[in-house]
């Protein structure tokens, strides 16, 4: 049953995030025409950005013991049991989502239209959003020690922010 919940988990996460959001912002763009350099762009920022995600949910499979399904307070899969302060989560405290954003911009590249870019940022705002209620859990599961890890760790881009 563990299995079958954390492999539903990993699928939603996939369809949604990979998937359906690009696709919604492509549907949105309308008719547009695209460079060669645009592609390269998208191949490049869209490798980088779900390598860094995929790192991310199995070092948190691996060294968290959970999983990265906790959306709004509402689990979808279990959640992390050790805090993670090392491997891509020494780059920033959200690196799963730093991926996500990278393979976004790509794909905003690629598609260079403003509906596009509104729809990335409709996604960074309700992530923010997720990722404030995710930090206050974080802070009753781990204390101290994750209050520690904030005051050194930039919450998305590393050295920024």
């Amino acid at each position: 049953m563990k299995k079958a919940r954390d492999a539903f988990g990993y699928i939603i996460g996939l369809v949604l995030f990979i998937i359906l959001i690009p696709i919604i912002m492509w549907k949105a763009s309308g008719d547009f025409s695209f460079g060669t350099w645009h592609v390269v762009v998208l191949l490049i920022l869209g490798i980088a950005g779900i390598a860094l995600s995929i790192w991310s949910i199995v070092h948190m499979k691996r060294v968290g013991k959970g999983n990265p399904m906790d959306a709004f307070n509402h689990e979808v899969a279990p959640r992390t049991s050790e805090l993670m302060t090392d491997g891509p989560y020494r780059i920033c405290r959200n690196p799963m989502l730093l991926g996500v954003f990278i393979y976004y911009l790509g794909i905003v590249i690629f598609l260079h239209s403003w509906q596009s870019v509104v729809i990335f940022v409709l996604y960074i705002a309700i992530m923010m959003v997720q990722v404030s209620r995710e930090e206050k859990r974080l802070e009753e599961d781990f204390g101290e020690a994750y209050r520690d890890y904030k005051k050194t760790t930039k919450k998305l881009i590393p050295y920024i922010w």
